[in-house]
């Protein structure tokens, strides 16, 4: 057995209603000040009524910075570090998608009293090094797993995204309350959903440090993704249902943090820089054409992920006959959930396509993950597989 390192956030809690607990968790970090990281969108739905009332009856004083949009920018996280040390805060609390956990990533690093490094200075990995502030995520959406990954993403420019790796940026506590999630859209819920089933089907077939530890939480992931995004999409306030995604992304995102995701990734990011596509949409509009692509030196590992996945609709045969059937049970799902299917559909001209490629190629820090090498005239051709 090969040797492997397997690192997470340390405190996992999952029970509806939990974010009633969240002043306990500040006293516990011995925080009395927090920054609570989140967008407007959040605020507006109401859900941080779930959590302030508690944090100020309990004498945690916490200020709200709701600024963060999607693919957030450098602006944004430098604002919010202003807010953080302008009100002296001694925690930080994620809570919201991807985005707000990411930017709160970064602001625990860089509002500490004692960081002497600039947001610029993190960009790469193993850059960040701490100390930090107490850092406690709480995802709204099931799917980028982003409180246990030691992973944010960095919008830099009009097109481009840099990303902060380090061990410093994994969380202390990681709260999963699928209340918050009872009111989330059909397609947002969808296309999350869809993105956390990318972490673990990359991260089963990550040709570095996969291991036995991130192949079973990618295995068991793909269990409750596959089972109940259906249920999540068309029935929203089922409960049972959006707990289990949430538990689904958070073992994704623990597989993935450790064997690293690759080629669909890689693909996605341009998507969403130069168009805006949100970034689960991003993965699955290219996710079957990777596979295909990836099939000659992957189609055993998919054979063995594609009765988890499929579930009843599973039929034995030999590993190309079963990978391909996986790709297309994929394709017929993110039909299912209401998805698009086709670049097209999002506005991507063909005529762009070439400088989707392009873009692509600078993510090697991704591609070097993939179990098939990818050339740019290999990313073409499955952008336009795609379109």
């Amino acid at each position: 057995m090969q040797a492997f390192t397997f690192s997470t956030t340390r405190t996992l809690i999952h029970e509806p209603g939990s974010v009633a607990r969240l002043a306990e968790l500040c006293q516990q970090q011995g925080a009395d000040r927090a920054l609570l990281v989140t967008d407007a969108g959040i605020r507006k739905a109401g859900l941080l009524q779930r959590a302030l009332p508690g944090l100020e009856a309990a004498g945690i004083n916490a200020t709200v910075f709701d600024q963060v949009e999607a693919d957030p920018a450098d602006s944004t996280i430098l604002a919010a570090v202003a807010a953080a040390r302008q009100h002296n805060a001694g925690a930080v609390i994620g809570f919201g998608g991807g985005s707000s956990m990411d930017v709160a990533k970064l602001v625990a690093i860089l509002s500490h009293p004692h960081c002497n490094q600039t947001l610029e200075d993190l960009y790469g990995v193993g850059n960040a090094r701490g100390p930090r502030l107490p850092l406690m995520q709480i995802p709204t959406t099931a799917g980028t797993g982003s409180e246990v990954t030691p992973i944010a993403i960095v919008t830099t420019g009009k097109t481009t995204k840099a990303g902060v790796v380090s061990p410093v940026l994994q969380p202390d506590i990681a709260l999963l309350d699928a209340e918050l999630t009872l009111g989330l859209p059909p397609q947002v819920t969808a296309a999350t959903g869809i993105d956390a089933m990318v972490h673990a089907i990359e991260a089963y077939t990550s040709v570095h440090r996969k291991n036995p530890y991130s192949d079973m939480l990618a295995r068991e992931s793909l269990g409750l993704l596959a089972g109940n995004i259906l249920t999540a999409v068309r029935l929203g306030t089922d409960i049972e249902a959006r707990s289990r995604m949430l538990l689904g992304a958070l073992l994704a995102g623990q597989a993935f943090a450790n064997a690293p995701v690759a080629a669909v990734h890689a693909l996605a990011y341009p998507l969403g820089g130069h168009f805006h596509i949100p970034h689960g949409l991003s993965n699955s509009l290219v996710l079957p054409h990777v596979m295909r692509f990836n099939a000659p030196s992957a189609r055993a590992l998919y054979a063995e992920l594609a009765p988890l996945i499929m579930g009843d609709d599973f039929t034995p045969g030999s590993d190309a006959e079963v990978s391909e059937r996986l790709i297309r049970w994929l394709e017929r799902l993110i039909e299912r959930v209401g998805l698009p299917r086709r670049l097209r559909d999002c506005e991507v001209p063909e005529d762009f396509l070439g400088q989707l490629a392009a873009d692509a190629m600078q993510q090697q820090r991704l591609l070097v993950n993939n179990p098939r090498e990818v050339t740019e005239q290999d990313a073409l051709a499955i952008y336009q597989a795609a379109w």
